[in-house]
């Protein structure tokens, strides 16, 4: 756990709540960077440019992740405040957000009783709206050469194997006039461009549904390349995934319990 907090009186008066963002985790080091760049801009639009803001993570961690809230919670009532806010940072409602994320909560509860309440607000991936408006910004950056055919675009996701998991990612897509694919479900991103490609596309874009690059954003660069050779008459190109951003931070802000 890593926080960042430059603490005087007056704005700790001002807070309610102390933040905890909560990431899957990677071995990766490039995910937790960006975890904690977006923690310090989370931090800038709390009071007095004062937070109590922090970063966990499911996996991989330090810690298990109920010891790692449970530190936290200690933080959080040495600067004399009595509320813990969990920000799940996962784009799809998974198993970790539907229940690993709880249960660890549920076991750091219990170590403080009444003392101190945790709670768990809603993941990043339902903020839909605004996640559509950034992944259009990272489509824009992408440049492709003229051509009489509009690019058509894929929108490339983790996946989830849960009911109804996807569904966050089906409605970006159309907001997006997207196809969709999936790194760990079908269809497959190869499937998605074997289509496009066999109803004459000539253009296509890729634009990953991830928060930061690492491991899987390299496969991912990897597997365009090889796709590349593999559909020559088409022009692919891959766009940058999310990354920490103010915009992002705003995001994540519109979780916090007013």
């Amino acid at each position: 756990m890593k926080s960042s907090s430059n603490i005087n009186i007056t704005s700790i008066l001002k807070l309610r709540s102390t933040y905890l963002l909560v990431s899957h985790g990677s071995r990766d080091p490039r995910p937790q960077l960006g975890l904690e760049n977006l923690s310090q801009l989370l931090s800038q639009k709390l009071p007095d440019s004062f937070s109590a803001v922090a970063t966990a993570t499911l996996e991989l961690g330090p810690a298990p992740l109920h010891e790692q809230i449970s530190n936290f919670g200690e933080h959080t009532l040495s600067l004399g405040l009595t509320e813990l806010q969990i920000l799940p940072v996962f784009l799809l409602p998974g198993v970790h957000v539907a229940d690993d994320i709880p249960t660890e909560v549920e076991i750091a509860q219990k170590t403080f009783g009444s003392k101190l309440k945790i709670e768990v607000r809603p993941h990043l991936g339902t903020q839909a709206a605004g996640l559509t408006n950034l992944l259009k910004t990272q489509m824009q950056a992408v440049a492709f050469l003229p051509n009489l055919l509009s690019p058509k675009w894929i929108l490339l996701s983790h996946g989830s194997r849960r009911p109804g998991g996807n569904s966050t990612v089906e409605e970006i897509a159309s907001q997006l006039s997207a196809e969709t694919a999936y790194w760990s479900v079908k269809p497959s991103l190869s499937e998605q461009i074997d289509n496009l490609v066999r109803g004459g596309q000539q253009q296509i874009g890729i634009v990953p549904y991830f928060l930061f690059n690492g491991g899987i954003t390299d496969a991912i660069a990897k597997n365009v390349d090889q796709l590349q050779q593999q559909f020559p008459t088409a022009e692919l190109h891959l766009a940058n995934p999310l990354g920490a951003s103010v915009e992002l931070a705003d995001l994540i802000h519109n979780l916090i319990q007013k």
